[in-house]
């Protein structure tokens, strides 16, 4: 694994990076596991397309969490870097922004959460694990980058527009 000298691997993101693995891991074992006996044994297992479905929400909210800290979320940065000049109009365009993100994940989180108190009482088909565990990856995104980007304001943190050649 190589890791960008820009962007720190912190213990935190390795752990992130660790748990998507095995995710993905767990994924692929189960699914090739799955073909092997549709096509090879004519059955199956009902249980892999359930755990490969959760695992994978899981991962991809792990991976969102862990993307917001070192700047790999998408951003329209063209905007904002012909503002680069300009200090007060910066300063106002990173206030927004963040404001913007702390009120999506506001609002992300707030329906996950409805969606996980929906889900509470209710089991999945087959494995039977609580129904509440497919939209809390959601609401745990929601609250840490909500809190991630709420210290960006407090602290008064700059907007990284260190997106390389790539302009979008």
């Amino acid at each position: 694994m190589t890791t960008d000298p820009v962007k720190p691997q912190t213990p935190l993101l390795r752990f992130a990076d660790t748990l998507m693995a095995s995710c993905l891991g767990v994924m692929a074992v189960a699914v090739f596991i799955n073909v092997v006996l549709r096509y090879g044994f004519g059955s199956g297992l009902a249980a892999s397309e359930e755990l490969s479905r959760l695992l994978f929400v899981w991962m991809v909210f792990i991976g969102a969490t862990a993307a917001y800290p070192v700047g790999e979320h998408m951003a329209f940065t063209t905007l904002v870097e012909m503002l680069k000049d300009k200090p007060a109009a910066m300063k106002f365009m990173t206030l927004l922004i963040r404001v913007l993100v702390i009120l999506a994940c506001a609002l992300l989180g707030w329906g996950a959460w409805q969606q996980v108190v929906v889900g509470i009482d209710s089991k999945s088909v087959v494995l039977g694990y609580s129904s509440a565990l497919l939209p809390l990856p959601a609401f745990l995104c929601a609250v840490a980058i909500g809190l991630m980007a709420l210290w960006e304001l407090v602290r008064g943190t700059p907007l990284s527009l260190g997106h390389g050649a790539e302009v979008e």
